[in-house]
């Protein structure tokens, strides 16, 4: 790179850095949850190049914590999964991404063998093999693709709740639903997992925070007023992401990579509590009226922050990562229809939902559906991570053991 790009790329750093000190002062920094990288593995050469990747990660991790930040986790994405075990026989697939998991568990990264069906013309053996890996694998993340620009994937829809239907009877405490998503609308290279995927070819860069810490101190200081919390919330959401932004892009500068952006949904996990946020602006409980309102302030907000933006950009309402919504939905507060309401105006669906152990495919099939059809109707990315659980009825609860899940009540199905 020139040394006048490098000179570029660093003021842009410097600015993001005293932006950050000027305009954030008062409030605390998000974490970064995700530094994902992009990358097309070789079978001869996969762990070359995953030591190659992670050379680029550690580095864009260094500079994010130089400026203050603490970062959770660094990822690695593949291209999609039949493309990775193109010319392997099933045996070899899985023995493989044994190794894959093992190597990930050493190196302290997350794993994303992409999309097992992209769309209905894909062969759904695959989704077959993904079952089996997730079942047995604990470090891999995957996806299935059931909508995009060309439609609603119905065929896509049966093999994911037939994989999830298979996971949760066969991984330990169902455990392994957790790591698959099924995704409509939703382009490549955002770095928010399970969903994320890599198509063509070349390595790429993407980051997402974890601002939902951002979100609550915004709203508990903007007192329900939706005008001023729109506008104060894109303030203090560009300033952090403005820095991750600079950082990214100097990072790949440096290494020949290509900078895919931010996405700057504030992601909550545990106390971050988006739903805390959410009732600091409403004053009531999750779920109540206004809550829907909240959620279109938190996407208005999202939408506006000005750096290249990169996958959901909208809002994460994951049922069980977020101690407080966990506990908002073992009193009932909200439900799968309240969640499909929210996501009208926001995304990203309906994340890390429990359900019955008895659930059936057909009743799977029909919730990605309705997934599937809002997100195309309104063009929209959205999600859908749901875990059955084996040998739980409603009103039982979870019995998860990821530090990452926060058991709860189950609902039963209407």
């Amino acid at each position: 790179m020139s040394s006048l790009r490098c000179a570029t790329v660093s003021v842009l750093l410097l600015a993001a850095a005293c932006a950050t000190a000027a305009q954030a002062a008062d409030y605390t920094r998000p974490k970064v949850r995700a530094i994902t990288a992009f990358v097309s593995l070789e079978r001869a050469s996969y762990a070359r190049q995953i030591a190659a990747t992670l050379v680029v990660l550690r580095e864009a991790q260094h500079d994010l914590e130089q400026q203050g930040y603490v970062v959770e986790s660094v990822r690695i994405t593949t291209q999609p999964l039949a493309e990775l075990l193109r010319g392997q026989s099933d045996a070899e697939a899985l023995a493989w991404l044994k190794e894959l998991d093992e190597l990930a568990a050493r190196e302290n990264f997350l794993p994303n063998i992409g999309p097992g069906m992209l769309g209905d013309g894909d062969d759904p053996h695959t989704m077959q093999l993904l079952a089996e890996a997730l079942s047995s694998l604990s470090q891999l993340n995957a996806s299935a693709i059931i909508a995009g620009d060309d439609g609603i994937h119905w065929k896509v829809i049966r093999e994911a709740a037939r994989l999830v239907r298979y996971v949760a009877d066969h991984s330990p405490h169902s455990q392994g639903t957790f790591n698959f998503a099924a995704t409509a609308m939703l382009g490549p290279y955002g770095p928010f997992y399970p969903g994320a995927y890599h198509l063509g070819s070349g390595e790429r860069l993407s980051i997402g925070l974890e601002g939902a810490n951002v979100v609550q101190q915004v709203f508990a200081r903007t007192h329900g007023d939706f005008d001023a919390a729109v506008a104060e919330l894109t303030r203090q959401l560009t300033v952090h992401a403005r820095v991750a932004e600079a950082v990214g892009l100097a990072v790949a500068a440096r290494h020949g990579w290509t900078f895919m952006g931010v996405d700057p949904t504030p992601a909550p996990l545990a106390d971050v509590s988006i739903g805390g946020a959410i009732e600091a602006f409403t004053g009531a409980k999750f779920g109540a009226s206004g809550t829907m309102t909240a959620a279109l302030v938190i996407t208005t907000a999202v939408k506006a922050v000005p750096v290249r933006q990169i996958g959901y950009a909208g809002l994460m309402v994951p049922v069980m990562e977020d101690k407080l919504l966990a506990r908002r939905w073992a009193e009932g507060t909200y439900d799968t229809d309240a969640l499909l309401a929210y996501s009208a105006v926001c995304a990203t669906g309906i994340d890390t939902v429990p359900l019955p152990g008895d659930v059936s495919e057909a009743q799977l099939m029909r919730i990605y559906g309705d997934v599937a059809s809002l997100a195309f109707k309104w063009h929209k990315p959205l999600a859908a991570r749901l875990q059955p659980v084996a040998g739980r009825k409603a009103g039982e609860q979870t019995d998860f053991r990821d530090p990452y899940l926060f058991n709860t009540t189950i609902h039963p199905l209407h």
